[in-house]
């Protein structure tokens, strides 16, 4: 006698049980791209208020050692693994990288009367900046990326022009804050693997809280004008920028490579300008407009030539 076929038709499959798990995660992975852009652009326009009140490094300190000490509290209460050895080092450098460097020096941009989306444009050439680099270690980059980046340097020259006679020492400033963003992204990528979300951002913030705050004691007067102001600002930029922002960047750089995950930043000066005009009252001059489209329109065509189509000189696309 033939034994009876077992009944599959209701037996769920893995495959049936992965389905739902599997776009869940799918649908959260799509929503976090422009969730972090919006996240991330709002950092200018909390900043607007804080420089205003207090020196720039000076918020910058109040903003990583608050919110470091926060989520370090909340990484021991959950127990979640902390770094060691060497990979502390390199979650440490990338810290002070993507940290002190660029926030130190986009925020006292600001704080010398940068409009943030003129800020914002200078750090949405990250991605150029990240090509630039990736061609140097074996990835092509095509005509039509050089095309992008000719507009988009050419967007921020524009966009800065009128304020060059400002400050000079502030286009400095941008420019190092775009270098600390671009180098720390590479380094943690390169370097980085592994690293648990809320131990290695929390290290992140705490080393940057020390050199920021000696940076502020040795360059500005630590003084703070109108508390509440002040408190404010720091609040949103740690619960908002500090915190949820980070945990989304380096959760999308543990998912993807580093030039993938940088073109988010296309976005974030278009929308940091709409956001500081509804909110903040700034307004731009025909020339910085002017020079906020043309930068727009480079880094999106340097975007769109880049990705599938780079290769390494392995005759592979970089991890």
């Amino acid at each position: 006698m033939t034994p009876a076929r077992p009944d599959l038709s209701t037996s769920p499959s893995p495959r049936a049980e992965g389905a739902p798990r599997d776009a869940r995660a799918g649908r959260l992975a799509a929503l976090a791209p422009p969730l972090f852009v919006v996240l991330w652009s709002s950092a200018f326009i909390a900043g607007i208020p804080g420089v205003k009140v207090a020196p720039p490094l000076l918020l910058m300190f109040a903003r990583f050692a608050v919110a470091g000490a926060l989520l370090s509290g909340y990484a021991l209460l959950i127990r979640a693994p902390w770094p060691r050895g060497r990979a502390l080092a390199h979650i440490a450098v990338s810290g002070l990288l993507i940290q002190a460097v660029q926030f130190g020096a986009f925020y006292s941009a600001l704080g010398l009367g940068f409009p943030a989306a003129v800020v914002s444009l200078v750090q949405g050439l990250n991605p150029v900046v990240i090509a630039l680099a990736a061609r140097f270690v074996g990835e092509s980059v095509s005509g039509r990326q050089w095309i992008g980046f000719l507009l988009g340097a050419s967007g921020v020259v524009l966009a800065v022009a009128g304020r060059v006679s400002l400050s000079a020492w502030g286009v400095v400033l941008c420019l190092a804050g775009l270098a600390g963003l671009s180098v720390g992204t590479l380094y943690q990528k390169r370097f980085v693997r592994g690293m648990d979300l809320r131990t290695g951002t929390a290290v992140q913030l705490l080393v940057s809280a020390p050199a920021v705050g000696l940076a502020c004691l040795v360059a500005e007067q630590p003084r703070v004008s109108d508390w509440p102001t002040f408190g404010g600002s720091v609040a949103w930029m740690v619960l908002v920028n500090s915190i949820a922002a980070f945990l989304l960047l380096n959760r999308m750089l543990l998912r993807s490579s580093a030039s993938r995950v940088s073109t988010v930043f296309f976005l974030t000066p278009s929308v940091t300008a709409l956001l500081a005009w509804l909110l903040a009252g700034q307004t731009l001059d025909p020339l910085a407009l002017a020079g906020l489209a043309l930068g727009g329109a480079g880094v999106l065509l340097a975007g769109a030539a880049s990705g599938p189509r780079g290769r390494t000189s392995r005759g592979r696309s970089p991890s």
